[in-house]
């Protein structure tokens, strides 16, 4: 997908497709290959997919939080020149999908989250991996998935490099802390903008009960679920993950 890579001023992302623009926010450790399949189905289907690369490295240490991620989607869908968008993220990208529909509510035509962190406090810090021990690393990664084959030696290779570096662990960890002070409890009940919840029965990160929580919290909201999935349901189950979605986009007439 290399030929669809944009750069454009601070923004650098994917483009595929023409339509109804969906952005896509990739998690703390993901990348944009993470969509591949979401990029795939949906792009000859009436959608323009953007996924852009979020600065979580290239912010000052003092600015690098979810707050400022959110300032920085707003910015990019601003860029773009789009009144409105539908918004998709995983893990950390689906707290900053959140955190931009609280902050931007009139920029965002529906929201999808999966595997989302913003209620549940260890779903960013209590799991992040010692520097240094590869076979550590290497089972943390596994276990985001229920099929730890999917944890390839390409990804627990980039995750090894990420914590072995100073200034990404430092700034991870600051993203890990900002999360956890940015609980979203009292914010969902009063944020309308429809919603498709779509998560792994088997998340270890982020559990079942958190997606449930969400579910009853989000005035307007609809939960799916996919089983023998973990964390990544896009990235385990990318057939019944996108059938999930576009069923439910037709749904609301998205």
């Amino acid at each position: 997908m290399s030929e669809n890579f944009k750069k454009e001023g601070k923004f650098s992302y994917l483009e595929i497709g023409e339509g109804t623009p969906i952005v896509i926010l990739h998690g703390l450790m993901g990348g944009l290959s993470n969509f591949d399949g979401v990029a795939n189905f949906f792009s000859p289907k009436g959608y323009k997919i953007l996924i852009p690369e979020l600065p979580i490295y290239k912010m000052t240490l003092l600015r690098t939080n979810v707050k400022n991620f959110a300032k920085y989607v707003a910015e990019f869908i601003d860029h773009l020149g789009y009144q409105q968008v539908i918004l998709l993220g995983n893990s950390l990208g689906g707290h900053i999908a959140l955190l931009c529909t609280k902050m931007y509510p009139e920029k965002v035509q529906a929201l999808v989250i999966t595997g989302s962190s913003g209620l549940y406090e260890s779903a960013m810090g209590e799991s992040y991996p010692k520097r240094g021990d590869y076979e550590y690393i290497k089972q943390k990664a596994e276990n985001v998935f229920y099929d730890p084959a999917v944890a390839t030696k390409e990804i627990v290779d980039d995750v090894y490099k990420t914590v072995n570096d100073r200034t990404k662990l430092i700034r991870t960890l600051a993203i890990a802390k900002s999360a956890i002070r940015h609980n979203m409890a009292k914010d969902l009940p009063k944020m309308d903008t429809p919603t498709c919840i779509i998560w792994g029965k088997n998340d270890n990160v982020t559990p079942p009960e958190v997606a449930v929580e969400f579910h009853e919290l989000l005035p307007d909201s609809d939960l799916y679920w996919i089983d023998k999935c973990g964390h990544a349901a896009m990235m385990e189950h990318p057939d019944e993950f996108n059938r999930l979605l576009y069923a439910w986009l037709e749904k609301r007439g998205i």
